[in-house]
């Protein structure tokens, strides 16, 4: 009968789990800390992780069409907190390039200014969804860029992703002290006041088939998403919206995308 094989005597790993494993009883010997086993560990699975895996959805992208004027545009990087964003043309498959705050704070506080902001655009990187992550960022750290735009096999924009999202695979998110303390094995958890928390990247059909809901997902995949569009803009914690008989309030959100919602059912009559 055949055998897994197992590490050596002298404890040398044949294969990744090994590694792991190996990793973790030192760690359990106190020879490592569980923070620097959790980058380790982090860091091996961006090498098996992709592009599409992580990515920000496009649903929840904050975007700039090239026509707006200055003032609407220094509106909206201010209320979105970002540094970056892409900017596009009449369709939103068309990102023309990406803007970044630094630059349009220079450009209209310069005299003889660009008289658009098309003047102020960097290349926009486009990258696949297959791409690996490792791969991803050892571009990013020769490009010194810092955003690429994952665009799907037909050559639409399906969202995008950034250094810090890919040194958040390796390193963790960092919670503060207003997130909740939900089972994070968990997208959908029901809590004990009837109320369920829903981690924003659920998917459209799983909370349909949970709660016999029948909200649509051919323009957005994930319940985030879906919030996002419907408020209008990147909502941020607190905000709330009703959808017939579901009441959703914002419980965590960052500068990039929703993480999670509170989500109050109303029975059906």
């Amino acid at each position: 009968m055949a055998r897994t094989p197992q590490p050596g005597v002298s404890g040398e790993p044949r294969s990744r789990e090994d590694l792991i494993e190996i990793l973790r009883d030192a760690q359990a010997n106190g020879l490592i800390a569980a923070d620097t086993l959790k980058m380790m560990e982090g860091a091996l699975g961006v090498a098996e992780r992709t592009v599409g895996d992580v990515m920000v959805p496009r649903a929840q992208m904050v975007v700039l069409p090239v026509g707006a004027r200055f003032f609407d545009i220094m509106k909206m990087v201010v209320e979105s907190g970002h540094s970056r964003f892409p900017v596009h043309g009449e369709d939103k498959d068309e990102i023309l390039g990406i803007l970044l705050a630094k630059d349009l704070l220079r450009g209209v506080v310069s005299d003889g200014g660009p008289s658009t902001i098309r003047e102020l655009l960097r290349p926009a990187v486009l990258i696949p969804e297959s791409k690996r992550l490792n791969v991803l960022l050892k571009e990013f750290r020769l490009s010194r860029n810092h955003m690429a735009i994952v665009v799907d096999e037909y050559g639409g924009v399906a969202g995008l992703l950034t250094i810090e999202d890919v040194l958040e695979e390796i390193v963790g998110e960092i919670d503060d002290e207003h997130d909740d303390a939900a089972d994070p094995s968990a997208q959908i958890a029901a809590q004990a006041d009837g109320q369920f928390v829903v981690d924003a990247l659920t998917p459209i059909p799983d909370f349909n088939e949970r709660f016999g809901a029948d909200f649509p997902d051919d323009e957005y995949d994930t319940v985030g998403g879906l919030v996002t569009v419907a408020i209008g803009h990147l909502p941020e914690s607190g905000e709330e919206l009703a959808m017939g008989r579901f009441h959703f309030r914002v419980a965590r959100a960052d500068a990039r995308r929703v993480h999670a919602l509170i989500v109050n059912v109303q029975a059906n009559d």
